[in-house]
Formats: C-alpha cells, sequence, structure tokens
C-alpha cells in the first residue's frame, strides 16, 4: 500500500491537474460561441450561393474547366484536420474516414494524392507512409478567410493543369456541441446540390448576363469554391472546440473521481498509521509496568 507522502504527492498532482482541465474548458467554450457565431452566420450565404451556381450550371454550357467531368485517373483527398489535440476523437474519426476512403478509392485502381489541413493530419499522414502534396498548418483556432483563399488557389490551379480529376474534402460537420458528423463531400468537379429546394425550384427562364455568361462563371465559381471551403474550415473549428470542451469536461469528472478515491485511500491510510503508532505507544507502556 503506498505511503501517506505518496498518496499526498499523487492528490497535488490530479488537483493540478483539474485546474489545468477546468481552465482549458472555459476557453474551448469561449472560443467555441465564437466561431459557432460565425459558422451560423455565413451557413445561409454558402449554401445559397452554392444552390444557385450549381442550378444556374445546369441550364447552360459554359464550358469551364471547373464544371468539367473527366475520367478519374487520379483523385485529392483533402483532409481536415487541427493543429492541436486534446479534443477527444475528432482527428481520429477523420483519419479513420480519409484511410477507409483512400482504400476505396485505391481498389477502384485509381491513382490517389493527399493534402492535409493541420499539423495532426499530416504527421498521422507521414507516419502511415503517406507524403502530403500539400500541407497547411497554424490555421486551426484563427480561421480567417484568406486561408481559404490559399487553400482553394492550390487546388483550382493544380486541377485546370490537370494534376488531379477530381477534389474530395473531408471534414468534421458541426451538428451541436455534442455531436460533429465526418462529412466527405466533392469539391471539383462542382457537384450539383440536391435538397429539397433545389429540386422543387428548376431554373427554366432564360437570364441575360452582364457583362457575359463566361465572365460571371470566371469570376464566381472560384469565389464559390473559397466560400465552400471557408465554411468548412468553420465547420472544423466549432466542431474542433466543442469536442474539446467535451474532452476537458469528462477530464474534469475524472480527475474528480480520482480525487475522491484517494482522499478515501489517504484517510485508510492514515487510520492505519495513527492505529500502530497508538499501539506501539500502548504496547511500550505495558513493557514499562513489567
Amino acid at each position: 500500500m503506498p505511503g501517506l507522502k505518496e498518496i499526498r504527492r499523487r492528490l497535488g498532482s490530479v488537483k493540478s491537474t483539474k485546474q489545468i482541465t477546468k481552465a482549458m474548458k472555459m476557453v474551448a467554450a469561449a472560443k467555441f460561441r465564437k466561431a459557432q457565431t460565425r459558422l451560423l452566420e455565413l451557413r445561409p450565404y454558402a449554401d445559397k450561393m452554392n444552390l444557385v451556381l450549381t442550378s444556374l450550371a445546369k441550364t447552360v454550357e459554359t464550358g469551364h474547366p471547373l464544371l468539367e467531368v473527366r475520367p478519374r485517373k487520379k483523385v485529392e483527398v483533402l483532409v481536415l484536420t487541427s493543429d492541436k489535440g486534446l479534443c477527444g476523437a475528432f482527428n481520429t474519426n477523420i483519419m479513420k474516414a480519409a484511410f477507409k476512403l483512400i482504400k476505396e478509392i485505391q481498389s477502384e485502381g485509381i491513382e490517389v494524392s493527399v493534402s492535409a489541413i493541420g499539423k495532426k493530419g499530416t504527421d498521422l499522414l507521414k507516419r502511415r507512409g503517406f507524403t502530403p502534396r500539400q500541407s497547411w498548418a497554424g490555421i486551426s483556432g484563427r480561421v480567417s478567410y484568406l486561408n481559404a483563399k490559399e487553400i482553394t488557389g492550390n487546388i483550382v490551379e493544380n486541377y485546370i493543369s490537370e494534376t488531379f480529376d477530381e477534389v474530395i474534402l473531408i471534414y468534421n460537420e458541426f451538428k451541436s456541441a455534442l455531436v460533429q458528423k465526418v462529412s466527405i463531400v466533392r469539391l471539383l468537379p462542382l457537384a450539383p446540390v440536391k435538397t429539397e429546394e433545389s429540386e422543387s425550384q428548376e431554373l427554366t427562364a432564360a437570364f441575360l448576363y452582364e457583362p457575359s455568361q463566361q465572365a460571371i462563371f470566371d469570376n464566381l465559381l472560384p469565389k464559390n469554391l473559397e466560400i465552400q471551403v471557408f465554411r468548412a474550415l468553420l465547420e472544423s473549428q466549432a466542431s474542433e472546440e466543442a469536442a474539446r470542451m467535451t474532452a476537458m469536461e469528462n477530464a474534469t469528472k475524472a480527475a474528480d473521481d480520482m480525487i475522491a478515491s484517494l482522499t478515501l485511500q489517504y484517510n485508510k491510510a492514515r487510520q492505519a498509521s495513527i492505529t500502530k503508532e497508538l499501539m506501539d505507544i500502548v504496547g511500550g507502556v505495558e513493557a514499562l509496568k513489567q
């Protein structure tokens, strides 16, 4: 049985850890509220923009390279993870889905390239023997539109130059503070949106384009892609902070349970020590009487 000194040391260590996890939960909660607000403000705009452009693209012949569907010879898988840990199964779920998807694509005889957003994803890919085509780090926790613009620019450039024929994004979609869903979406070629609204509203009217149809698509299609990537970054950030908040709350509860167990153990050991000392004293007194 451990001594009183060792139990006191462990108690102090667990209490210090509890203070850290409690503080991290509060920080994550503050970041989560901010990320959630940004996401909820962007979602309607991103949904409507994607719906309008994909619906409009089905009614006209643009010949735009971002809409061109080519034979799948090489597929780019873009994995979106965090830069930091301590967020439960947030990164693990993403990477499991990514490796499963890569295996399925390769089983079809299609070449796969992988890019990663986030240090955790990049490190895990390297440990599993994958060399990322491109990686971005330092975005998690401070997402900006410039980040989405940089990532999109790289993707569009390589897609147009036919480095790959399809781009698939894997990220955690925010549902609630307790639920984050792994989403797999096709970024390029531009995928049509299948919703109740899109199915009930068919764009059959004739449109006038100013300055021209080609100029509008040249400007709006890359912009739409930037918005969708930016949305995924915000979805991931909100999911990450929610997962971290939950993980730190669970860690704090576990620390409370451990403190209660160690306190009981300490009291038992202290009681046993006092009883032993009393028995030694009584034994000494009886020896003096003889």
